[in-house]
């Protein structure tokens, strides 16, 4: 992309934000109406295509941070972004109920087993970051390879007590809400449903979704390194803050989106289950960028994956514990983890400047 003044810069990367919003949205929708008709997400193939519609703004700035040699950024943004999509339940327990919290209401322990998911992923993401450069695979780092290894059997085994759970939970007061997106919502819900999209056209839609949603986390990238390399930010800290905001937002529209059809269970879990993936996509930077993307920062990247790691647990020790009184309308893990993301981000910069 030409270079331009910060002006048209930053209008640009508004631009893109708000194509990324709305595609963000098109592709919630049409990838639930999929996948009631074709039940996607009864086989291994449809999770991760679903799991792909979800992190599509993630693939388009990893490919392109990669491509372009901006490893920090793609690094930055990738694990960044599990700290911020996390939060993003915070916006769902603040849009649910003025009286119960989210997690009181999710009355599930699916939730936690996806939880269970990023934090094992996680747990790569620290071991590539003290890896050295050398330590590689042909171009690949080692815990890149575990990330998706060990996504892909956590996948097998959460899809399998999902079919069939050892245990059964009795959580009085909840309301999970579908146990899939397959099943059609409640007809209470007529005014949303009329706003989904029709069966005939959620092929075509979906099509476009994608196409606008990688191109929008081009001009994402693209824009957004200019603009940070203009304001003397490191990217890491862009990366894992106003960049992971930006390509979190389709998962903003689908969360609230997904609270107020009552479906808490699957609000939690997509989340948890998107974080997870998300960091599989280390190893298409890593093929990408012919080197390993995990080292680019090192230190910075251990941070970011920690506190993911530590919003994680706060919200799976909610769904668990499930606090049920608000205060200003959030639950006490909800308030827990805005005072844990703040004290992470200062100590991101800390961090940073140390």
């Amino acid at each position: 992309m030409p270079s331009l003044s910060t002006g048209p810069e930053v209008a640009l990367f508004l631009v893109a934000a708000i194509v990324t919003w709305i595609a963000g949205i098109a592709l919630s929708q049409t990838t639930d109406t999929l996948d009631r008709r074709f039940g996607l997400g009864d086989a291994l193939g449809g999770i991760v295509l679903l799991a792909v519609a979800g992190t599509l703004p993630e693939i388009a700035i990893t490919v392109s941070a990669a491509a372009s040699g901006h490893l920090e950024l793609a690094a930055g943004n990738l694990i960044g972004g599990i700290a911020v999509q996390t939060m993003v339940l915070v916006i769902c327990d603040f849009a649910v109920s003025r009286t119960q919290s989210l997690s009181f209401l999710v009355g599930s322990l699916e939730p936690v087993l996806e939880a269970l998911m990023v934090v094992v992923a996680v747990s790569g993401v620290l071991m590539g970051a003290v890896l050295p450069a050398s330590t590689r695979i042909g171009p690949v780092s080692p815990a890149s390879i575990f990330i998706v290894v060990s996504w892909l059997a956590c996948v097998t085994v959460v899809n399998r007590v999902r079919r069939s759970p050892s245990w059964k939970v009795e959580a009085p007061g909840s309301k999970p809400g579908r146990p899939y997106r397959r099943v059609d919502p409640p007809a209470s819900k007529t005014a949303k449903q009329r706003r989904s999209v029709p069966p005939r056209l959620a092929l075509p839609v979906f099509g476009l979704g994608c196409v606008l949603t990688l191109f929008a986390g081009y001009v994402l990238e693209s824009s957004g390194n200019s603009l940070a390399t203009k304001a003397g930010i490191n990217g890491v800290i862009f990366g894992a803050t106003v960049l992971a905001v930006a390509s979190a937002l389709p998962e903003i529209s689908s969360g609230i989106a997904a609270v107020r059809l009552g479906d808490h269970k699957l609000a939690v879990a997509d989340i948890f289950g998107g974080n997870a993936f998300q960091l599989c996509l280390f190893l298409v930077a890593d093929l990408i960028a012919g080197r390993p993307v995990l080292s680019a920062a090192g230190g910075p990247n251990g941070w970011l994956a920690a506190l993911g790691a530590a919003l994680t647990i706060v919200f799976a020790f909610g769904v668990i514990v499930r606090p049920s009184r608000t205060y200003g309308r959030l639950g006490l893990d909800s308030i827990v983890a805005l005072l844990l993301f703040a004290l992470g981000i200062a100590g991101l910069f800390a961090v940073q400047h140390g």
